[in-house]
């Protein structure tokens, strides 16, 4: 296997961009590279940011992490992963087969040069997995990654570890999150870290207490900011408004999601106290009992009355949807209870809130709509409603895409105005186009609130505060 110095000197351009966007401007930024010969088994797959790619930045041996100028031991003093940096290293993600056994800590520390310090909190966000068998590669793995896996999965090689008897290999290759430095690892145990994991600032911004809205023996109602995830992501369960809610209530025992609501809504998410409530209330989301109430605030006006669309079952953003019906598809409805005209949000307020300007034609009028959701699917309203040529205000996904149909009829595949297509082949060639026309996630906040939840016909009734389109500029 090549040195890391030689596979430095190769890639140094590629480091090179990919470190100079990450310096901040409060702090340093030192990269910690290994310039040693590799001693591991690094059994990289593949990396998934806004497509399924190879990228030499998700994958590079280099780390980059807070410090400032003060050396220990000829080492730079680490500043761990808490607070929340001013900035986001580049997606990466590390896949491990261990050869030699030992604490999960002190091995990934070692095979990829990481201090002690960064180690543990990664494992703290939730950061890093295991399984007692490494997945099979994808198509996408390299012979030298598919020899790795060949070797660890021999059937002479399982038949003595102890670990996985009884078990069978697909069930030995399930994953599961390590949730302490101590624990051990076998050799043959994959692993996989995010060494990058997302990072939510906003959590430390937030007055949590002032955002509880009603406290239960068996729930707690709290009023989400826009700019941070209910329960956490794959890689961070730490920056989560469940964590958050926790500990700005004092509660001994952590609060559960009962429900998602997109990172960049804000408004009523319900948070069991007790795994027995959290079984109850999915039980009630599974009976349709629990009714949810939005206010969208959305560039054009649109038609009162229920809104139906398909949406593509692909687990990817940005979710596509059809007026047309097509099988296989999910349905999605949403009813429009009350469309008024407003005015745009004035630039103070968009700045207080950092709104992003997604380069709508038009902004003096905007439009707040009350919405009924019918059904619950994963960016339902947000697509639903670029669908109807009325993207929500701030969301910087969907309303490129609405603004460029508008400049040309019938770039949307799937829109009203849709073409013909010669052949299926054509067909999906345009919708890779009409995907391309999108944005990204929403940094912070888009016009979107979930403004009141209730169940049992009303028994459980609570409502969000204001939103924030409407909040005065003290």
């Amino acid at each position: 296997m090549p040195s890391f110095t030689s596979f430095l000197s190769n890639n140094l351009m590629s480091l090179m961009f990919c470190n100079t966007s990450l310096v901040g401007p409060l702090a340093r930024v030192r990269t910690l590279a290994s310039t040693h010969t590799l001693r591991r088994r690094n059994f990289h797959l593949f990396t998934r940011t806004n497509t399924l790619r190879r990228s030499f930045c998700s994958h590079s041996a280099a780390v980059t992490v807070h410090s400032t100028t003060t050396f220990t031991n000829g080492n730079p003093e680490y500043g761990r992963l808490l607070p929340c940096p001013s900035h986001h290293g580049p997606p990466r993600i590390e896949h491990l087969v261990v050869e030699d056994g030992g604490t999960v800590l002190e091995y990934i520390c070692k095979v990829l040069d990481l201090p002690p310090l960064f180690v543990a909190d990664l494992i703290h966000f939730g950061a890093v997995y295991y399984a007692l068998v490494c997945p099979k590669p994808p198509p996408t793995a390299t012979p030298e990654e598919i020899e790795v896996y060949k070797e660890y999965t021999d059937p002479s090689v399982l038949s003595k570890r102890v670990s996985i008897k009884g078990k069978t290999v697909r069930e030995a290759q399930k994953t599961f999150r390590i949730t302490s430095v101590d624990e051990f690892v076998e050799t043959g145990t994959y692993l996989r870290v995010h060494v990058h994991p997302k990072r939510f600032p906003r959590c430390y911004e937030i007055d949590w207490r002032s955002r509880i809205i009603s406290v239960t023996e068996s729930y707690v109602v709290l009023d989400k900011p826009a700019g941070t995830s209910v329960g956490g992501t794959t890689d961070n369960i730490e920056e989560s408004c469940a964590t958050f809610a926790t500990r700005a209530l004092g509660l001994t025992d952590p609060l559960m999601t009962t429900h998602q609501i997109d990172n960049c809504t804000e408004g009523c998410v319900v948070l069991a106290r007790t795994k027995d409530y959290c079984s109850v209330f999915h039980g009630k989301i599974r009976e349709k009992k629990v009714k949810k109430l939005y206010l969208a605030l959305i560039a054009a006006p649109v038609p009162i009355g229920v809104i139906t669309h398909y949406m593509r079952p692909i687990n990817i953003a940005p979710r596509l949807v059809s007026e047309e019906f097509t099988k296989r598809w999910y349905l999605c409805q949403l009813e429009v209870l009350e469309c008024k005209r407003v005015p745009w949000p004035t630039a103070e307020v968009v700045h207080r809130y950092s709104i992003e300007d997604c380069g709508w034609p038009s902004q003096e009028f905007a439009y707040e709509c009350k919405i009924s959701l019918l059904t619950g699917r994963t960016h339902q309203i947000r697509a639903q409603l670029a669908a109807c040529g009325a993207p929500i205000v701030g969301d910087a996904m969907y309303m490129p895409a609405a603004s460029a149909e508008i400049l040309r009829p019938g770039l949307n595949p799937l829109g009203t105005c849709r073409k013909q297509y010669a052949s299926e082949n054509d067909k999906e060639v345009a919708i890779e186009d009409w995907i391309a026309c999108h944005g990204k996630e929403p940094r912070i906040a888009i016009g979107l609130q979930a403004c009141q939840i209730s169940w049992d016909d009303g028994e459980h009734f609570y409502e969000a505060r204001t939103p924030w389109w409407r909040m005065e500029i003290a």
